[in-house]
Order: C-alpha cells, then sequence, then structure tokens
C-alpha cells in the first residue's frame, strides 16, 4: 500500500464520524504504517532492528516497538525530507531546555483527527451550532510552534460562533475579552466553552475571586496540561470543584484533555457523552492505549497500574507507536469490559529504567551508523 492510499483510507476513517471499534481494521493499517515508518525513518529503522523487530517478523500491532517520548529530544524522527516540513511543535520548556519536536509535512490528518475527538468528547451534543469559544492560552501569531494552540485555532476555524478568541497575551491572562463574552451569554442564554492549560485556569480563579461568573446551562469547559516546573500544584480534583464553582456548573461539563505534542491524537473525558458512567479517557477506533510494565515491556493483567503507551494512526509522518512516561489504569463496565482508561500522573523513575533504554539504542546505534 502507498502512503498516499494508506493516508487517504486513515484520513477517510477520521473523518466518517464513526465510532465503532474495529480492530481488524486497525490491525491491518498499523502494519501497514509500519512497514512504511521503518523504510523511511532510520533512527526508528536502527531500534526496531535492535530489537529484531522487522515486518517479517512483526505479526500484530502489540509487537510494533514504541518510541519513547524522550527519543523526540534527541532525533529527527519523520518519514520526509526536511525540506517538506509544513508545521513544527514543540514540547513545552525553557529556552535552555532541550525540547521535544513534531515535524508535519501534511495538516489534514492531524486536523481530521483533532477535530473527529473533539466533536465527539467535547462538542457532541452542540453538532451544527458555532458556539462562542474563548481560549485561556495564546493564540498561534504568539506561539507558532505549540500544538495546543494550533489546536485550539483549528477548532475555532471550524466550530467556533462570532465573539470567539484568545484571552492569554504575552503571559497574562486578559480578563476583558472572557468578561464580555460571558456577560453576553448571561443575558442571552447561550451556551459557551472556556478551554485553556490548567495553569491558565488557576490564575483565572485567583483572578476572578469575587465576581459572578455562572454561565448558561449546557456550557462546559476544557482544561490540559499540568503544573510541570511550577511552585504551586493544584489536584486536579481540586480544580475541578473550583471552576465548577466559580462557573456554576455541573463537574460533568468540565472536561480534562490528555494529549502530547509528539501525537496526533488527543485523549478527552467521558463526562459530556456519558455524564452518569465513569470518568475515563475515550480512546477513538484509530489509536489503541496499552499500559506497559516499564521494566519487562510487557502488558500489565487489566486493572493494574502500568506506564501509558499509545499507537496513533494520525501519526504517519513520525512513529505512529509511543511509550509515555505517564501511569494509567483501564477503566472497566460492570461485566469487565475497557470502556477507557485513567492517567495517574508521571512515572519520572520508571521512565528512567525502562523508557531511556530505547532511547540509549536508537543513539548508540545511530552513532554506530555514522561511524
Amino acid at each position: 500500500m502507498t502512503r498516499e492510499a494508506l493516508e487517504q483510507e486513515i484520513l477517510d476513517w477520521m473523518r466518517s464520524g464513526d465510532w465503532s471499534d474495529s480492530p481488524e481494521r486497525f490491525e491491518r493499517l498499523a502494519l501497514a504504517l509500519f512497514r512504511f515508518q521503518i523504510e523511511h525513518c532510520e533512527p526508528y529503522a536502527l531500534l526496531c532492528r535492535s530489537l529484531d523487530a522487522t515486518p517479517d517478523r512483526v505479526a500484530s500491532a502489540r509487537e510494533i516497538p514504541a518510541v519513547p517520548t524522550g527519543a523526540f529530544k534527541e532525533l529527527e524522527l519523520r518519514c520526509f525530507d526536511a525540506e517538506r516540513t509544513l508545521q513544527t511543535f514543540r514540547t513545552s520548556g525553557t529556552s535552555t531546555e532541550r525540547r521535544g519536536v513534531l515535524h508535519l509535512d501534511r495538516l489534514d490528518l492531524y486536523e481530521a483527527s483533532l477535530l473527529a475527538s473533539l466533536r465527539h468528547a467535547l462538542l457532541v451534543d452542540w453538532s451544527g451550532q458555532r458556539r462562542v469559544m474563548r481560549f485561556l492560552a495564546p493564540s498561534p501569531e504568539e506561539a507558532p510552534d505549540s500544538s495546543l494552540s494550533y489546536m485550539f485555532q483549528t477548532l475555532l476555524d471550524a466550530e467556533g460562533g462570532a465573539g470567539s478568541g484568545f484571552d492569554l497575551r504575552n503571559g497574562e491572562l486578559d480578563l476583558t475579552g472572557l468578561r464580555r463574552a460571558v456577560d453576553a451569554a448571561q443575558r442571552s442564554g447561550e451556551t459557551l466553552l472556556i478551554a485553556g492549560t490548567a495553569f491558565a485556569f488557576v490564575h483565572f480563579l485567583d483572578a476572578s475571586e469575587g465576581a459572578s461568573w455562572s454561565l448558561p446551562a449546557g456550557s462546559r469547559v476544557m482544561e490540559t496540561g499540568g503544573f510541570k516546573g511550577r511552585s504551586r500544584e493544584v489536584p486536579r480534583e481540586v480544580l475541578h470543584a473550583s471552576l465548577a464553582a466559580r462557573f456554576d456548573i455541573p463537574q460533568t461539563r468540565i472536561v480534562n484533555q490528555y494529549g502530547m505534542t509528539e501525537l496526533g491524537t488527543q485523549f478527552y473525558d467521558s463526562t459530556i457523552v456519558d455524564p452518569s458512567g465513569p470518568r475515563r479517557k475515550l480512546v477513538p477506533p484509530w489509536a489503541r492505549v496499552r499500559l506497559i510494565d516499564p521494566i519487562s515491556s510487557r502488558e500489565v493483567p487489566v486493572g493494574e497500574v502500568g506506564m501509558i503507551a499509545i499507537h496513533d494512526l494520525a501519526n504517519t509522518g513520525s512513529v505512529a507507536a509511543i511509550q509515555t512516561a505517564d501511569l494509567g489504569r483501564a477503566v472497566l463496565d460492570r461485566t469487565g469490559h475497557t470502556i477507557g482508561f485513567d492517567v495517574l500522573g508521571r512515572a519520572e523513575g520508571a521512565e528512567l529504567r525502562g523508557c531511556s533504554v530505547a532511547t540509549d539504542v536508537m543513539l548508540e546505534a545511530a552513532r554506530g551508523a555514522g561511524r
């Protein structure tokens, strides 16, 4: 299968609106994408060959080697020539830190994946309705290498109504535009979305204390990211309770996003789709989430804690199988079937013992190939 045919089928799947699981389709596309990526991404090919995981020996998607997110800080993980790059995203960090990088030579797949997940999990009851959206994040003009800003702009262009915009400028939270949008919503009763980083919402809570910010019924909040490198940390359950009280909305209308720069797909809480069920992250059918023991690299028994590994078919131009440094646990229904997953936080020690091994292998193999 050519890259063009492979990507077209994945794109059609994302745009179809069909979220029913299709294991056979995923397996077929995952193996075809693996063959393409091992042929066109030399650092990844070096890792796979060192693990004796080549297309003639890999029979299922579960056997495809995952690249740790840390490798994106050390290596150029792309399947195309550098001059074809259309967009580059970088992980957060200071100017002196080495940052992870994702290069894209096409944007339609990336946008199709993010919009499909947003429409399914966050905007499911707003189909065909352009609502006001305010974003507590910098605009793409201010943060051109931020995948989150790009995502928010894509959402605004596709689904946002008049009065939508960004309310974080030059590192400062600007409450003026947000206040106008909330006042207008209070007068009209029209629902709206407020989305941003978790730490921006902490600043909002500090700055808005004592004022009425009640949102119309049906409004919602989406928060993402943590508080890494900050002197203050607020547990997510405390943040959600505070936001629910400040905006006068139920906590089921507050959705957390789990995503990362190195991926093309994001994962959202289930509470708008399934408000009476357990809160968990929903997994699109073109992605798979596995929970791995960091030492043995084997999947943990269902229900136990493991490191989150993600296989994302949206990542056609880099590497589809990614090993994170985050801990997670499967969420089960009453019959014992997996219906999503929880993110439990970082596993720094496990990352050092497990994920870094693969990066070392890739770097050593790359050095050897250059001799």
